[in-house]
């Protein structure tokens, strides 16, 4: 299928089962969603709603049961791992919760690794630059284990836009830190977000960090719904509606 230029993702009647000894566990009721260049889209939901299930269909990590999924026109529904592989490498960049830095590498070395495996001659350079606008220069040569948290989710959001990649994924980015580190890092990442034009698709259970967002959507046990803002007089008006 051939998105709409101004579509980046799209998704089709998508859902996720899964077999439990003679029983199915249905996890993504049918839902479509469409999410557009540029778009910043928060996904919320209590713990087992079913929203990192779907952020993992929605960037190729997992297969769906059924349904469709494209991400720039590539149907990763029926992508094998290897092709999805490509296409995350080419055009996806992820911030999880844990920040999954390699421990041996330097925080200039993580940043850079993304870069490395894509071959860009200029990663060294990049990378410092990113530490340098998440305020990290002079710990370029620490290793994680003499980093703070907060200064760890920071090299990880540095390395998650060195590729200046199409679309971001972030996995309760601020889920492991305390308030005010974890404003800090969000403010980090719409800043970059921002700056380089990217896509954001972001799950959380922190309503104050969706709302940043420009759209936010809603599950609860596998179904998706979508919170709609609308503006009337002087007052915010909240509804929600099912998305498809």
């Amino acid at each position: 299928m051939k998105l709409d230029p101004e579509n980046i993702l799209k998704v089709r009647a998508l859902t996720k089962s899964v077999q439990l000894e003679d029983k199915t566990l249905e996890l993504l009721q049918p839902l479509d969603l469409t999410v557009n260049v540029g778009d910043t889209l928060a996904i919320v939901g209590s713990s087992g709603s079913g929203k990192t299930t779907l952020l993992s269909l929605l960037a190729g990590l997992d297969l769906p049961s059924s349904g469709e999924v494209y991400l720039k026109s590539n149907a990763l529904h029926q992508f094998n791992e290897e092709q999805r592989s490509q296409v995350r490498a080419n055009h996806v960049g992820f911030i999880f919760q844990q920040f999954l830095l390699i421990n041996s590498l330097t925080a200039l070395e993580n940043v850079m690794l993304p870069a490395e495996l894509a071959n860009l001659s200029d990663a060294q350079q990049r990378g410092k630059d990113l530490l340098a606008q998440v305020g990290l220069s002079e710990r370029a040569d620490h290793y994680p284990s003499q980093l703070s948290g907060g200064e760890q989710q920071r090299v990880a959001i540095a390395r998650a836009f060195i590729s200046q990649p199409d679309i971001l994924f972030a996995d309760e980015p601020t889920g492991n830190l305390d308030t005010k580190t974890g404003q800090h890092i969000a403010d980090l990442l719409f800043e970059l977000n921002q700056k380089q034009g990217t896509t954001l698709v972001l799950v959380t259970h922190d309503h104050k960090l969706a709302s940043r967002c420009q759209r936010q959507v809603e599950m609860d046990s596998g179904v998706l719904t979508e919170k709609v803002i609308k503006h009337q007089a002087s007052e915010d008006i909240t509804t929600v509606e099912k998305v498809g």
